[in-house]
């Protein structure tokens, strides 16, 4: 499997700015060869502004951006494309997005044949997996089906927030939402990754960038943490 792919838990970490804490994996992931990235950023209603956002950035580490909602045919604009980010914002209008413009089997179909680098980060890291079922988002639109793009067969869960025992708050935490969630049959395990936590995947190998560990999450079996730099590519062949 040609697969690349980026998953970044979040666009901005405290005390730095857009793409910030991560810029230096975005320049060893894209290297010398993209020159173009087509941005999605249908994450977020204002497309026009978050397109300037991720085009600023993107120029000042070398790459030109050409944002998918200006294109008069999406799914040209992904056939032709040399590189995808799919940025954060609302998972659930994100992925009704991707359906209404007929781009997701496409996309899937570029990165996993063509070997098209493919970078999410947060709602753009949910719909690389299996489902976006683990989103921290409230369903502000009902997409046909909360089947994602399918690059990893697993799913994940950014922005992580661990417990806090001086917390006054009596709500659920999230881990006791993820753990609903594989209390349901038939559901995958779940990478939870904390602000500042990436997942690099080249073909069968999944490595663990970023300054925070991240949390596994399987049914039945207790949760496992894991150190920046971790070997995660069981995660890619193995049924957890």
């Amino acid at each position: 499997m040609k697969r690349r792919l980026l998953l970044v838990s979040n666009s901005t970490l405290h005390g730095s700015g857009y793409l910030e804490h991560c810029q230096q994996q975005i320049k060893d992931f894209f290297g010398n060869d993209v020159k173009r990235v087509l941005f999605v950023p249908y994450a977020l209603h204002d497309r026009d502004a978050y397109a300037k956002t991720a085009r600023d950035k993107f120029k000042s580490l070398g790459y030109e951006v050409d944002s998918i909602h200006e294109a008069s045919d999406p799914v040209e604009a992904v056939r032709k494309a040399e590189s995808i980010f799919i940025g954060g914002g609302n998972t659930f209008r994100l992925l009704k997005c991707l359906y209404d413009n007929q781009v997701v089997t496409e996309i899937r179909k570029r990165v996993l044949e063509d070997g098209v680098p493919y970078m999410g980060s947060s709602a753009g890291t949910n719909v690389s997996t299996i489902s976006i079922n683990t989103t921290n988002d409230m369903p502000i639109v009902y997409p046909p089906t909360f089947s994602a793009i399918g690059l990893v067969p697993f799913n994940i869960n950014p922005h992580y927030l661990d417990t806090d025992p001086n917390s006054r708050h009596m709500g659920e935490t999230r881990e006791q939402r993820i753990t609903q969630y594989l209390e349901e049959p038939d559901t995958p395990c779940v990478l939870a990754l904390r602000e500042g936590c990436m997942l690099l995947v080249e073909g069968d190998k999944a490595t663990l960038l970023g300054s925070t560990k991240a949390r596994l999450f399987i049914r039945e079996k207790p949760t496992v943490e894991y150190e920046t730099g971790s070997d995660l590519s069981f995660l890619l062949t193995d049924r957890l």
